[in-house]
């Protein structure tokens, strides 16, 4: 780790607490990336707007954090096969666990949901053991 920025962090997470929360009281619907994204492909329609205008959000607000020069530095030299089959795996990780962690970590938690907890430390091992294969097995540290 190459910066602690606890500021950041906790902008970040009362950011994205306010968005989920907003999401559900105003509209009814929990904040999971995945599903929005999967209900936005598998069955498109006009009534889905919702979807978009939030996924939208998430892109035009990731892109001002990064012009204002807040963002942190990108990874370079990071094999450009091994982050394709990194998001396949992570895609087929969220169909499985019907829902990804906006769903499951910040929502389902929130709400207290046994399944959430289970999904989320699941989410969060696989990663810890992704994270020492990478680096340490096969030597890619960037």
């Amino acid at each position: 780790m190459t910066s602690f920025t606890p500021l950041n962090a906790l902008i970040g997470g009362l950011l994205i607490g306010t968005s989920a929360t907003l999401l559900l009281w105003l509209n009814g619907r929990i904040a999971g990336v995945t599903g929005m994204v999967t209900g936005l492909l598998v069955k498109p329609s006009a009534s889905q707007i919702w979807r978009l205008l939030f996924l939208i959000g998430l892109v035009v607000g990731a892109a001002a954090y990064s012009f204002w020069g807040a963002a942190t530095p990108t990874r370079q030299g990071f094999p450009v096969g091994l982050l394709i089959v990194a998001g396949l795996l992570t895609g087929y990780g969220t169909a499985q666990a019907n829902g990804c962690t906006s769903g499951h970590g910040v929502c389902g938690l929130a709400r207290f949901s046994v399944r959430s907890l289970v999904a989320t430390a699941t989410f969060l091992g696989v990663a810890i053991v992704t994270t020492f294969v990478v680096r340490h097995l096969l030597g890619i540290a960037t």
